[in-house]
C-alpha cells in the first residue's frame, strides 16, 4: 500500500496523498511492536 500511495504522490504531487503516505508509514512502524506482543502471548501453552 505504501508503494502505491508513494507512486500516486510522485505522479500527482498531491499533498493529501503525501499526508496519507506518511500516516500509513507511521502505522506500519507501530504494528511490529503490537505483533510481537501478540505472538508472545500465543507462545503460552493452552493447558
Amino acid at each position: 500500500m505504501l508503494d502505491f500511495t508513494w507512486k500516486i504522490f510522485s505522479q500527482t504531487g498531491n499533498i493529501d496523498t503525501y499526508l496519507l503516505f506518511k500516516e500509513l508509514e507511521k502505522e506500519n512502524q507501530e504494528i511490529p511492536g503490537n505483533l510481537n506482543e501478540e505472538l508472545a502471548q500465543i507462545d503460552f501453552p493452552v493447558s
